[in-house]
């Protein structure tokens, strides 16, 4: 009988011996990384406590309080946020410097034709400096359209042409002559079925509206889709990816296993569930990015948006001496239909003059450079580029989240996996709402998805729509997507100038870098965000 009871006696007093073994753990070094988390050691246990009162850590002797469990808790999700809207910040920043590049170098193709406009129309004489005002306006036109105005570009263009048509006809008459307003108005709507200028203005209208709708719609995309990026990375976080995370993050820390890294498959599926309804973007977000692709190699098709926009003024010369060459022609069939204002003059000496010393100017002899088809190119190349680079971001960001927070390859016999140090064995999600059904990480309501990414969903859909009615030559009305994304007070404005409410020309100033704000606070870990993403460290 003696045997047995010191057997049993002998196993108590060594369960006895483990236990306090156990509690004298010293919990030193979380003292340590929790104040230098910014947390006071008010509570803080000097050594391990037994761990019933743990709600999101595994249960079993631990170093963290529920206080403390609650404050990092808090603290994971803050810090992911925190990475989440850099990693925005960066793909915003990207997306100014597209804005910017495409902007200045269209806007400078747009001062050159215009500036080129007094040389290219000198030889007209009268005609030009006299009307500088009408050439002028239409530059200023094209320009407004391009930052968003509401100007119906065909209207303008056809206006343009019975302006110049009633100069043209006034100019080439003798000064003698009674041209009213009511005269030169019956003048200019000869336009349509005389065609005084030949097939000029109709192929003119053709080519200019091709590329500015294609050249505005391009820079609208490249503007929501940075809106939209923000506004999603403005999201905050669910409370059951908060679990997830502390459970992910610091539950390893208050375990003692601070230096074991968590598994990749284990840090995937937090990442994927906790990014679910963000992944939904992908489809609409791909199919933006190529659809400013195409909008992108459409620029160096021919005609090329060089070339047409630096024609303008050879092709207003050329159609204006056409017209001059069989203006008695033409100005016969308009005394048949508006009636002689007087007999017919044989017009200025000067301008008969003038038509004898200057030979047919064509649009081909101010073809510009190989240079500037070559920066075309280049623009063209780059742009396609980066665009690239960004199709997968929002499938990637959970992998990009896990890149350095994770366990590499070799050590996944080795990491933690929500419990314990060891493999993690449940599969890895798939990406999306839907695919989460069975995340085993991430409590989620698939049948209940984020309101405000699907309402981004459909802007990127809006979008892509624009951009290929603009690849069919069509003119695009940005006033239904401006209306849905100004409701944030997105302030897409240019100088506080709204046109009709339509988005203004920057989402956000060219001039302040976007990705230029504060960084974000002091994370868990040092996070490299793979191509395309930009570099966001944030140091422990």
């Amino acid at each position: 009988m003696r045997l047995p009871v010191l057997l049993s006696a002998l196993v108590c007093l060594s369960a006895a011996a483990g236990l306090v073994a156990g509690a004298d753990r010293s919990c030193a070094d979380l003292r340590q990384f929790y104040t230098g988390k910014g947390f006071t050691l008010a509570g803080v246990p000097q050594a391990e406590i037994s761990g019933e009162h743990l709600r999101m850590c595994s249960q079993g002797p631990t170093c963290c309080t529920s206080t403390m469990e609650e404050n990092l808790a808090t603290l994971s999700s803050r810090e992911t946020e925190g990475l989440i809207r850099e990693a925005g910040r960066s793909l915003q920043a990207a997306f100014n410097t597209l804005h910017k590049r495409f902007d200045t170098y269209f806007t400078e193709l747009h001062g050159q034709s215009e500036r080129f406009l007094q040389e290219a129309l000198s030889p007209l004489g009268p005609l030009y400096s006299q009307n500088t005002r009408l050439f002028g306006g239409l530059y200023n036109d094209l320009r407004q359209y391009y930052r968003g105005s509401a100007l119906n570009l065909d209207e303008t263009l056809s206006e343009f042409w019975s302006r110049l048509l009633e100069r043209t006809f006034k100019t080439s008459t003798t000064t003698d002559a009674n041209l009213s307003e009511d005269y030169l108005e019956c003048v200019a709507k000869q336009q349509e079925t005389l065609r005084p200028f030949g097939d000029i203005p109709r192929d003119m209208k053709t080519k200019v509206i091709r590329a500015f709708v294609t050249a505005r719609s391009f820079i609208q995309g490249l503007i929501i889709s940075g809106e939209v990026v923000r506004k999603v990375s403005q999201i905050s976080l669910s409370p059951e990816c908060t679990k997830a995370l502390m459970k992910l993050v610091y539950c390893p820390h208050c375990r003692g296993l601070a230096a074991v890294k968590p598994c990749s498959s284990y840090c995937s599926n937090v990442m994927k569930g906790c990014l679910a309804n963000q992944a939904d973007l992908d489809p609409e977000w791909q199919n933006l990015i190529d659809t400013m692709i195409q909008v992108a190699s459409s620029f160096s098709m021919e005609p090329s948006l060089d070339v047409v926009l630096s024609s303008i003024p050879a092709r207003i010369y050329e159609a204006v001496n056409s017209l001059r060459e069989n203006m008695d022609t033409f100005s016969a069939k308009v005394y048949q239909t508006c009636g002689s204002p007087g007999e017919p003059g044989t017009g200025s000496p000067d301008l008969h003059e003038q038509r004898k010393r200057s030979g047919s100017l064509t649009a081909l002899e101010y073809k510009p450079s190989p240079t500037a088809g070559l920066r075309l190119e280049m623009q063209v190349s780059d742009l396609s580029s980066k665009l690239r680079e960004m199709r997968q971001y929002w499938v990637q960001l959970p992998v990009a989240l896990c890149s350095k927070l994770a366990a590499g390859g070799s050590s996944q016999e080795k990491c933690w996996n929500g419990i314990t140090k060891a493999r993690y064995l449940p599969e890895v999600m798939g990406d999306g709402l839907a695919n989460q059904i069975n995340n085993p990480e991430v409590e989620l309501d698939i049948t209940k998805p984020d309101m405000t990414i699907r309402q981004q969903i459909m802007q990127l859909k809006i979008m892509s729509n624009r951009l290929k009615n603009a690849l069919e030559g069509n003119d695009v009305d940005f006033q239904d997507a401006s209306d849905d994304i100004s409701g944030s007070g997105s302030g897409m404005c240019v100088g506080g100038q709204c046109s009709r409410n339509r988005p203004g020309l920057y989402a956000y100033s060219p001039d302040k870098g976007v990705g230029d704000g504060a960084a974000a606070q002091t994370g868990f870990c040092s996070l490299l965000l793979l191509p395309p993403f930009a570099l966001v460290l944030l140091q422990r």
